[in-house]
């Protein structure tokens, strides 16, 4: 292979003659920037046609006007630290032929060299243009590489030209080839990385373009080898630059006499080379190399956009892959143990022979993997690699000893962690593939130590040298390893989202208990008072202990009915005919109780049944207690659905002694007149006529369903209040001020505005966000206290409305956890339900004050 020389400018090993060189097919000159002839070849002379020393003798001396003018011109389009440009067919001096130059910068100092020119390419642009079409018509990357080697071969008339990969591990492999028959063929061989050190491939990526046009020819030093501080000419850049007699030795033991290679960068990497061998003397002209150069300019960026288009194909497929996952798992939790489905997932995208998934020390298998003793020993091993990140190997031996024996089931392996820690893994196992690898020459002795210490020898043998690869799997490739990193950010958030919503769960789960052991408490102490009254107030028509019991026992059992249906119906629609049912048969003789019912069956969804429960409730207790049911008389209750699928409800009793309107609004009678228009958005419309209460109200259509659905989630309100009972209550500091209260719940709403009250505000209660913004557009208040949560509304846009006027507010909350609140609005404050008269004064004061 055509390796390429080591920077000599640095190598104090080197003979100071080769420390500044240059091949014998041109010369070269280094001036400072005042025109003054540095430094020059040993040959500049003969070659422009003159003698003696040219060494601090002006250019003008030299060069021809013209010619000078042409290069100062040229030194005005370079740009960047590798810059060079070229000048071809120029006339340098009267007595010398025109010379191809090439000029560039070098440590401040000027250089120019020059090769006495060829003869012209008719219109290099028309072919480099059909070059670079030929390359259009391929298809596959093989084919792709050798048109390459068919266009460079074609242009320049070396005897091979191959092109040549760079692997990861900085080995090379000649990938395409096309020589002239007879000299055997290189194509298929792999390269040691030594061949071509580091240093060198940082060289490459700097100079595209590097030519030897003849192994055995001697290379002309730079007089002087140092300027007048001793530095040296930094030939990095050079056209002429001769090359390591390492190299020239390297090039000698493969016979090759002339040789060029060329770049070919991917992504500003060295992916490769074009090389070029010849066995005779070869010198491109500058002509000719410019074209190979913008060739294989050209030529990297169509490789780069394949390449590009087959990694992006390939990560979109792996990104719906992705979201394919992330949608399955979101839904069923357990597939994410489930190694057969991850192992059908994962390995469309990452072909793989065997899946094994271990999470908590649990684990499970897909496909061929190794044993689970074995597979404890690689994830115990993960543990101690970099965690985070994933892990590709094609050779488990190398970090699991004893891996050996399992290499045909599993010799490589990809390791995904699904969790922050290096505890939980998906392992994608690929199992050994023996192969044989042809080297050029034992890879494993590349390079001897001469007689003088440690310098570099070159391998003499390039002999076809067959290496058995055993114990190694295919290796995982980049864009397999980057797609692997996109599934570990998905499965990891699946986890985490899992794992949240476990936690999130948990936490409604106990906030739930709560409440419900609190409700449960507040309703068995309702009960067990209802049932002491129920007691108290029988009274039996007979003297009979028998119906005494009887009488209880059916009541009881009817108030049991009647909880049940708020309780177990509540969280799906419920026939009203059962509520109504339940209600009444709970406080009236089962046989004839007065209660005359008509309406077709109609089902109120939860919210609706609930709130009618308790209208109902008190309609039979305030009836039986003060109505027509205490005297005798009877009630008729009926409904019927309006046009707009709403439903029409009333309650007419007759026959009972004369009604008066109440002289104190108590609670009951909150119940009755306000609970359909605040909770349901309805109408209520109650009339205590003197022969009769009548009560008539509308309930909404979204409220009433036609057949019972699947229950939805449970949602449990407070109903409860907790008024204080301080002997010394807050002074009324907010007398003159105007109260908005936001709050979805009335019977929590009516104590907030108890407190309100107390504390000397006038209040204007809400239960929506648009009937508070209505009240606030009606009279903007002076202060206000918002729910945070009502029902499937927040009250932030309520929030948004008072700060732009600048009024002071507080938000409530019934949860226990802290408010999640905007950016906006955390720096309000948030009391806790239920509300007590010193939490709201001890906030508002802070406010208003």
């Amino acid at each position: 292979m055509n390796a390429p020389d080591v920077d000599l400018t640095n190598c104090d090993r080197e003979p100071i003659h080769l420390l500044g060189a240059i091949q014998p097919i041109g010369f070269l000159l280094a001036l400072t920037l005042d025109w003054i002839v540095a430094r020059a070849s040993d040959n500049v002379a003969e070659m422009l046609g003159g003698d003696g020393d040219l060494i601090g003798r002006p250019l003008d001396e030299i060069f021809l006007p013209e010619a000078i003018h042409t290069l100062r011109n040229r030194l005005t389009t370079l740009r960047g630290p590798n810059a060079v440009d070229k000048v071809f067919g120029a006339k340098l001096t009267g007595s010398a032929g025109p010379f191809d130059v090439g000029v560039h910068l070098s440590g401040g100092q000027i250089v120019i060299e020059a090769q006495p020119a060829a003869e012209r390419q008719a219109d290099t642009t028309s072919l480099v243009r059909a070059m670079v079409a030929r390359l259009e018509t391929v298809k596959d990357a093989s084919a792709f590489y050798t048109e390459g080697a068919r266009q460079i071969r074609a242009l320049t008339g070396f005897d091979r030209v191959m092109v040549y990969r760079f692997a990861e591990n900085g080995s090379g492999e000649v990938v395409a080839e096309t020589c002239k028959s007879g000299i055997g063929s290189f194509k298929g061989l792999h390269y040691p990385a030594s061949d071509i050190p580091a240093q060198a491939r940082e060289l490459y990526k700097r100079n595209l373009l590097r030519v030897i046009a003849d192994v055995d020819a001697a290379p002309v030093p730079i007089q002087p080898a140092r300027d007048e501080r001793g530095r040296t000419l930094d030939l990095s850049l050079s056209i002429l630059r001769s090359v390591s007699p390492i190299h020239i030795e390297y090039l000698r033991n493969m016979g090759v006499r002339a040789s060029m290679s060329i770049s070919i960068l991917v992504d500003g990497e060295l992916w490769g080379l074009f090389a070029c061998h010849h066995y005779s003397p070869k010198s491109p002209s500058f002509e000719v190399r410019s074209v190979c150069e913008l060739f294989v300019e050209m030529y990297s960026m169509r490789l780069e956009g394949r390449e590009r288009k087959e990694v992006m194909a390939y990560e979109r497929q792996a990104r719906d892959v992705s979201d394919q996952l992330l949608g399955a798992v979101a839904t069923n939790e357990m597939l994410l143990k489930d190694p057969e489905w991850l192992a059908g997932v994962l390995t469309h995208v990452i072909p793989a022979e065997g899946v094994g998934v271990w999470i908590n020390g649990a684990y499970a298998f897909s496909g061929v993997t190794p044993s689970t003793d074995a597979f404890t020993r690689i994830v115990r091993t993960l543990n101690t690699t970099a965690a985070g990140r994933v892990f590709a190997t094609d050779h488990i031996a190398s970090l699991v000893p004893g891996a050996e024996e399992f290499a045909d089931k599993a010799a490589g392996m990809l390791a995904i962690p699904i969790s922050r820690s290096p505890r939980d893994y998906v392992i994608l196992f690929r199992g050994e593939m023996e192969r044989s690898v042809r080297w050029a020459g034992d890879p494993h002795k590349p390079v001897t130590y001469g007689p003088n210490g440690p310098r570099l020898t070159p391998r003499e043998s390039f002999a076809e040298w067959m290496q058995l690869v055993q114990g190694h799997s295919r290796p995982f490739t980049p864009p397999e390893i980057r797609v692997a990193e996109t599934l570990r950010a998905t499965l990891i958030e699946v986890v985490l989202r899992l794992a949240g919503e476990a936690s999130a769960e948990r936490d409604r789960a106990a906030r739930k208990q709560e409440l419900l052991i609190a409700e449960l408490n507040h309703r068995v102490r309702n009960i067990l008072g209802v049932i002491r009254g129920l007691i108290r107030q029988a009274k039996p028509s007979s003297d009979k202990i028998e119906d005494f019991v009887s009488l209880v026992d059916g009541r009881i059992h009817a108030l049991a009915r009647a909880h049940n249906q708020i309780t177990d119906d509540h969280w799906g629609p419920a026939p009203i005919r059962a509520l109504i049912d339940a209600e009444a048969q709970a406080f009236l003789d089962a046989a004839d109780n007065g209660v005359h019912v008509s309406g077709e069956p109609v089902m109120l969804n939860p919210q609706a049944y609930s709130t009618m429960a308790l209208v109902v409730h008190e309609l039979v207790t305030n009836s039986t207690k003060y109505g027509s049911l205490s005297a005798g008389g009877h009630v008729d209750i009926s409904w019927s659905r309006t046009k707009d699928g709403g439903l029409a409800f009333e309650w007419r009793e007759r026959g009972g002694p004369p009604v008066a309107p109440p002289t104190r609004k108590g609670f009951g009678t909150t119940i009755i007149g306000r609970s359909v228009p605040y909770d349901l958005g309805g109408q209520a419309d109650v009339d205590y006529a003197r022969d009769g209460l009548k009560a008539r109200f509308l309930i909404p259509a979204r409220h009433v369903s036609d057949r019972a659905g699947p229950p939805p989630p449970i949602a449990i309100r407070y109903h409860r209040h907790s008024p204080s009972h301080q002997a010394n209550a807050p002074a009324p500091f907010l007398a003159g001020h105007n109260a908005l209260l936001v709050e979805d719940s009335l019977i929590i709403a009516l104590d907030a505005e108890d407190i309100l009250g107390r504390l000397g505000a006038e209040v204007a209660t809400a239960s929506t966000v648009e009937g508070a913004l209505d009240l606030i557009d009606a009279k903007p208040p002076t202060v206000a206290v918002l729910d945070i949560n009502l029902g499937d509304q927040t009250s932030f846009t309520v929030a948004d409305r008072l700060d732009g006027l600048d009024v002071p507010f507080m938000f409530a909350t019934g949860y226990g956890e802290q408010a999640m609140l905007p950016a906006e609005h955390q720096h309000r404050p948030v009391i806790q339900k239920p509300y007590t008269i010193e939490g709201i004064a001890r906030v508002l004061q802070e406010l208003v004050v």
